[in-house]
């Protein structure tokens, strides 16, 4: 069997404790992505993340479309591991290892800290449109930036996202969660009055 030259290569995001390592080729379906915060969740579902998480400085493992993006601690600079890392992800990727056997089931919705109870949002007749905004303008830019969001509920005029990979913790997502996402989402819909983001 011929092995389909692969390359990776490293791109920086907004978030400086993350680093997206962009494949040639697909790693997960069309709009699929992934998002693990430890060893014991990948397992079972992710074995490039499992040992990914085998790096002691890496804390978080995102996968979407062509990219995996890794989130680090502050014991180590980017300087001395993207290489490193990039060429574990291209071996991987070039040995016709597993990326993904199997996705996770869903997060539990959001929880309220004092109540602890899981915060449900009823269905709006707005839910498609924020829907298909979100997928237009916003999911391009945030998957290029090596993150993703997810539309989680509208409800009194208050849209609720979630934001994961490298979105999730950057210093800038609430600059352009509040200048760029809610600016657009009220443009097209007089109905949304603020955006804000749950953390999963």
């Amino acid at each position: 069997m011929t092995q389909v030259p692969v390359t990776v290569y490293v791109e920086m995001t907004p978030n400086p404790s993350t680093m997206k390592f962009v494949a040639n080729k697909y790693l997960l379906m069309t709009g699929d992505s992934v998002e693990f915060t430890e060893k014991a969740d990948a397992k079972g579902y992710s074995p490039l993340a499992e040992e990914l998480f085998n790096f002691p400085f890496v804390k978080g493992v995102f996968m979407a479309a062509n990219f995996v993006t890794i989130s680090k601690n502050d014991s180590i600079s980017w300087d001395f591991v993207a290489m490193e890392l990039r060429e574990f992800i291209k071996n991987w990727i070039a040995d016709g290892k597993d990326v993904l056997i199997q996705m996770p089931a869903p997060k539990a919705k959001v929880t309220n800290e004092e109540t602890n109870e899981v915060k449900t949002y009823a269905p709006s007749e707005y839910d498609d449109a924020i829907r298909s905004l979100l997928d237009e303008y916003v999911r391009p830019a945030v998957e290029g930036d090596g993150g993703a969001i997810d539309f989680v509920g509208f409800e009194e005029g208050i849209v609720t996202v979630a934001l994961r990979g490298a979105c999730s913790g950057c210093p800038s997502s609430t600059a352009t969660l509040k200048g760029g996402i809610e600016n657009l989402l009220k443009q097209h819909l007089p109905e949304v009055k603020e955006v804000v983001a749950e953390s999963l």
